[in-house]
């Protein structure tokens, strides 16, 4: 705090120090002033956002089709009759006017849907971004004529999940959302074709702290399915097989080798395939 002496202590007449909230006495400690106020203005600065982030009003946010721009109307209880008959036309016609056209409100109704899923998959704010960031790039594309703005909104978000690295499989995408499994799929094609999205295979390892979770199995099965998971990539185990199936397989295993309680149908169910599918992988697994 850089020290500026403006007036006396009122209480041993010392000198005071002026800093960003509070104003002290140099010689007793006394605190003669705090939460001072500062006159100055706020504004946003857009030639250099990064040395000089000052701004008013909410931050930019690509969740919304206008950014985050856009003023509300707000209620008010204290307006009676004629006042309130009008302010409540205005408000009326400032939300039809925020709305120019159909593929507007077809970004409104999809941004909805993406910040809905996101919640119900419990994701992370960078996925709701990205997400509607990809929407916007498939509708500016023309992919949406003909198909169904809930799947791209469902195949926005598992395909950022598959390029974030963030383990959500699409039978839980599809759970939450109110599109269709065929509706996603042609969307995420879609999306997959025309604008070249940098998906790869999933690492059966994405999905194991989630379902190792879920089983409430302790830290050493995890570490050892860990393991197993890189032990299964390296050897070719989980080519062609379901990742999530794969890391069921690899949770059982550990399990299995440190004397753990799981059944076959507890690790299958939470990786939402079938014991089958399980024992197939578990079996390769215990021959290497």
């Amino acid at each position: 705090m850089a020290a500026t002496t403006t007036q006396s202590c009122p209480e041993c007449n010392g000198s005071l120090r002026s800093g960003e909230c509070e104003t002290v006495c140099q010689e007793c400690g006394l605190v003669v002033d705090e939460h001072a106020i500062d006159p100055g203005p706020e504004w946003r600065s857009f030639e250099d956002d990064r040395t000089q982030p000052e701004r008013t009003g909410a931050p930019l946010t690509r969740a919304r089709h206008d950014r985050g721009l856009s003023t509300e109307i707000g209620h008010s209880t204290r307006l009676k009759g004629r006042k309130r008959r009008r302010v409540a036309r205005m408000r009326r016609q400032h939300k039809r006017a925020q709305i120019a056209s159909k593929a507007e409100r077809n970004r409104v109704y999809a941004f909805t849907e993406i910040r809905r899923l996101v919640g119900d998959l419990d994701l992370p704010e960078h996925v709701r971004d990205r997400s509607c960031v990809l929407f916007e790039s498939a509708q500016d594309a023309g992919l949406l004529q003909g198909r169904s703005i809930e799947g791209f909104a469902a195949a926005a978000v598992y395909a950022t999940c598959r390029t974030a690295s963030v383990s959500r499989t699409v039978e839980e995408v599809v759970a939450a959302a109110t599109a269709t499994r065929a509706e996603l799929d042609a969307a995420y094609d879609a999306m997959n074709r025309e604008l070249g999205l940098p998906t790869g295979p999933i690492d059966p390892a994405e999905y194991l702290a989630r379902f190792a979770s879920r089983l409430d199995l302790p830290t050493e099965v995890e570490r050892r399915a860990r393991e197993y998971a890189a032990r299964a990539r390296e050897e070719g185990i989980d080519n062609g097989r379901n990742p999530s199936g794969v890391a069921a397989a690899c949770l059982y295993t550990a399990a299995r080798a440190l004397g753990c309680e799981l059944t076959q149908e507890a690790a299958a169910e939470v990786a939402d395939v079938t014991p089958v599918t399980l024992r197939a992988t578990y079996t390769e697994l215990r021959e290497e």
